[in-house]
């Protein structure tokens, strides 16, 4: 039989095609500057490696993994003998420069010991507020952790201005672990997990476990971040909450516990873990949702709530009041009832001039249209 021709009987069939396996999930663990640095701003070595262990062993035996790191800004402090967090930015700036390549050292390190590969990964909060640039960070980290690269990710200290007080890399830690729809977002505090009120206060007791975000309300928590960091409990819950809405479920956790990463993973009772929400929201709307900030309000009727939150509709000229700001078409805007309560946000048609002019007008094309548009009440957050 001539090379190329089929085996007899099988004239016209194809080979059966191979389906490829669904790539395991990652998780995402956030590990906190008062988790790896002392208060003279030295290494906590013996906490970096344990971690770093955890997460190279579920890196090797196939689970993805991913660090969100902070640390660069105290390392750098601490190496130039600094005793207290400066105030002005660029003295930040300075700091981060000198502490990121200390931070990124250990990391890869720790992580070569059990056998993992690591990699550096710097975003400022400016990349996740461009859809071209949030859409090029997933594929670079997707990319990353398919080659089983442990990637470790920080906000670009050195040149970002805004993201210094962005909450000590906890919104960051949910928008990586939503871009990369992992399965599990870790953050590693110093305290045990989510209390009912401050842990140094007479009858706080520890939340082990939260299926109903509304029961947050009830909850006493404070924002106070510790000497390096900037974040607190506060910024862990709103993390909590975003990773939630994006399909993500969530563990805080005490980072000194030995194997706390391990356990997290396993789904052992460790800390407080936050159900994911089935009615997980799209990558799009989280965006613009939380990656994007409001260039202004558009303030609407009471009809015009309904037909957007019940009905599902867009935002038409007919139903607006007013506009503030300086937005353009493209940007992202709040929407206020009469009231002044916000209960959506979305990305313009229009520009701000536009929208005013139009106000209370029928017909035209919609200020907001629905497709661009995401409802703050649409989920348990």
């Amino acid at each position: 039989m001539r090379p190329g021709l089929p085996e007899p009987g099988t004239r016209g069939t194809r080979p059966a095609t191979r389906l490829r396996p669904v790539p395991p999930r990652p998780v995402v663990v956030k590990v906190g500057s008062s988790t790896i640095v002392d208060e003279r701003g030295r290494l906590r070595r013996r906490r970096l490696e344990a971690i770093a262990t955890d997460v190279a062993e579920a890196n090797v035996a196939g689970t993805p993994t991913c660090i969100v790191s902070s640390g660069a800004i105290a390392l750098g402090l601490g190496s130039l003998g600094r005793t207290t967090r400066p105030r002005r930015v660029s003295e930040l700036q300075a700091a981060a420069a000198v502490g990121q390549g200390i931070l990124q050292r250990a990391w890869e390190a720790a992580v070569a010991r059990h056998g993992a590969r690591a990699a550096q990964v710097l975003l400022t909060a400016g990349d996740v507020r461009h859809r071209a640039t949030y859409v090029n960070a997933r594929a670079t980290l997707e990319t990353l952790l398919a080659w089983h690269v442990v990637p470790v990710v920080n906000e670009n200290d050195s040149t970002a201005t805004d993201e210094i007080t962005f909450g000590d890399n906890d919104a960051l830690a949910a928008q990586v672990a939503v871009l990369t729809h992992a399965r599990l977002l870790v953050l590693l505090t110093d305290q045990e997990g989510l209390y009912t009120r401050d842990p140094r206060r007479p009858g706080a007791e520890l939340v082990r476990e939260v299926n109903d975000h509304r029961l947050l309300d009830e909850l006493e928590v404070g924002g106070t971040g510790s000497e390096w960091g900037s974040g607190g409990m506060r910024s862990k819950v709103v993390a909590a909450e975003m990773a939630s809405a994006g399909g993500v479920a969530t563990v805080i956790a005490h980072g000194a516990l030995d194997g706390v990463v391990a356990s997290a993973i396993a789904g052992d009772g460790v800390g407080t873990r936050f159900r994911a929400d089935e009615r997980a929201v799209s990558s799009f709307k989280l965006w613009i949702r939380y990656g994007r900030p409001a260039a202004g309000r558009i303030e609407v009727d009471a009809g015009a709530r309904r037909a957007v939150e019940r009905d599902g509709g867009s935002l038409l000229p007919v139903g607006v009041t007013g506009a503030t700001g300086r937005f353009g078409i493209g940007d992202a805007v709040e929407i206020a009832d009469p009231g002044g309560e916000v209960f959506a946000r979305g990305l313009a048609d229009q520009a701000v001039g536009e929208v005013r002019r139009r106000a209370g007008q029928r017909g035209g094309e919609p200020a907001v249209h629905r497709d661009n548009l995401v409802l703050l009440r649409s989920s348990p957050i």
